[in-house]
């Protein structure tokens, strides 16, 4: 795949100019160490001095596995460069960049005596192309060019148009199934059901009334647990067996919950879509209502009845729609190329003397399940960051995460108090698969410096709601930003 040779493509760079028989001065190749400090299993390093063409291979230093080298011969002037890390296009934040035809790039200038440094370099970085690892960190150039109020609202106008004129039929796969759940079964073999199939979410179908009434979701059974604790020692079978969705669903509408000081009411009428919406009014929908998913429902009468259940529709699938619109039109938005560190976008950690930030739900992977549950549901989050004592990323806990406790009726067994989120996340894990960082790709990041298109392409992954935003190399939690994040901002 790769067209690098297995001299690291130092020889296809010597003597840069000097040969084919012109008359000019020879032009000297100077020797450049390029650096990748982050880690990884494949590194190579690819720019213009290749034409964005070859790939050169990077080797990991001796007694520091962490950290990929290669020495280079570039000629004098100004080069451009990023990094092919297993497969994904990164740069380093610690090195001059800017943002150019490529996405976001590291530069380097390397100067002939008679050369004056490029304008948007300071005279702090002559002398800093070696890029090493020791370099001081804070002396990065963060050159990205600013983008016009105007050039926000365009954009918006043309994300805007797009959904206005596109309708949820276009979200319907070409195959596939969506379960359903009738709302006379048993809490416990809906439970059950979820967890083997995989998903968090089902719609309830009232055989009776030959109708749609609502949907079943994880944070009900975050709720229905925690209302169990509160009444007893060990959650049993035969209590969520005297239950059914029917009957859960009847005591949730008097259920109420004390948040952030305010009683809140759980009652909620079905929310759904017709298949020829448009995707503007169904994204509408999801965001007022913060709801992940709602089903997309045709009737065949005007009455209503014989409904027929055609797909669930979710934030992800519309943002994934919005990508593959524009994905051979990008330069018609010009707020792709940003990165997300420009925008009023997600949440960030506050600032030191920042009395007005909003902090982060974070947890220690020692802090129990009652306590992430609920922060789930007091923060109104669909997941919580586990992070270790420097707050540097370790494993994420999801609303989804809930079902893995039908496993072998783990929910039986536990008290929500007494089990710590390491040993919940174990439970739904594999007996050979060991607790530790990103295991599974469970975990899904970016960097402050990552563009937007390349956030909302992560986002547009079925089951992705959220991304970390967190330091390079240290993986230190910076922010969370979220589907409805990204949505609020592109609708304005």
């Amino acid at each position: 795949m790769f067209g690098a040779g297995g001299d690291n493509g130092q020889n296809n760079n010597n003597g840069g100019g000097s040969g084919g028989g012109g008359g000019g001065a020879e032009i000297v190749s100077v020797p450049t160490r390029f650096v990748w400090p982050h880690g990884g299993r494949r590194v190579f390093v690819c720019g213009s001095f290749t034409r964005w063409a070859d790939h050169i291979p990077m080797s990991s230093m001796e007694g520091c596995p962490t950290v990929f080298q290669v020495i280079y011969n570039l000629t004098p002037g100004y080069h451009q460069y990023k990094f092919f890390v297993d497969g994904e296009w990164r740069h380093d934040e610690h090195q001059p960049f800017v943002s150019g035809n490529f996405g976001v790039v590291n530069t380097i200038f390397l100067p002939r005596e008679s050369d004056k440094l490029p304008t948007f370099f300071s005279s702090e970085m002559y002398g800093r192309s070696n890029m090493d690892i020791d370099n001081d960190p804070f002396l990065r150039m963060e050159a990205v060019p600013s983008i016009s109020q105007a050039d926000i609202e365009l954009s918006r106008h043309r994300i805007s148009l797009f959904l206005s004129t596109h309708t949820a039929y276009e979200l319907l796969p070409d195959s596939g199934k969506v379960i359903a759940l009738d709302v006379n079964l048993p809490v416990k073999q809906a439970f059950h059901i979820l967890h083997e199939q995989g998903i968090s979410v089902a719609p309830l179908w009232d055989f009776r009334n030959g109708q749609f009434v609502g949907v079943l979701s994880a944070l009900d059974f975050i709720l229905i647990l925690q209302e169990l604790g509160n009444h007893g020692s060990n959650l049993t079978e035969e209590e969520l067996e005297t239950h059914t969705i029917s009957a859960w669903k009847e005591g949730k509408l008097h259920l109420t919950r004390q948040i952030d000081g305010n009683l809140r009411s759980y009652q909620r009428h079905l929310v759904h879509a017709g298949p020829y919406d448009s995707l503007k009014d169904v994204t509408v929908k999801l965001l007022q209502n913060k709801v992940a998913t709602i089903p997309i429902i045709h009737s065949s009468s005007q009455d209503g009845l014989f409904p027929q259940l055609l797909h669930l529709a979710s934030l992800s699938g519309i943002l994934k729609c919005i990508c593959r619109h524009f994905r051979h039109s990008s330069s018609s938005l010009p707020i792709l190329q940003q990165p997300i560190c420009s925008f009023a976008l997600g949440t960030w950690v506050p600032k030191i003397g920042d009395s007005n930030g909003k902090p982060l739900a974070i947890l220690k992977p020692n802090a129990s399940l009652n306590a992430a549950l609920c922060l789930l549901v007091q923060a109104e989050v669909s997941s919580i960051p586990i992070v270790d004592d420097n707050d540097s990323l370790q494993d994420i806990y999801c609303r989804s995460d809930i079902t893995s406790l039908a496993k072998d009726r783990a929910y039986a067994q536990i008290r929500l108090d007494e089990l710590s989120i390491r040993q919940a996340l174990q439970l739904g894990q594999d007996a050979n698969a060991p607790y530790g960082l990103f295991n599974g790709q469970r975990c899904h990041m970016c960097l402050r410096s990552d563009p937007l298109h390349k956030v909302m392409e992560r986002l547009a992954v079925p089951g992705v709601r959220r991304l970390v935003i967190v330091e390079a190399g240290s993986k230190r939690v910076e922010g969370i930003i979220s589907l409805s994040d990204v949505f609020k901002f592109l609708l304005g």
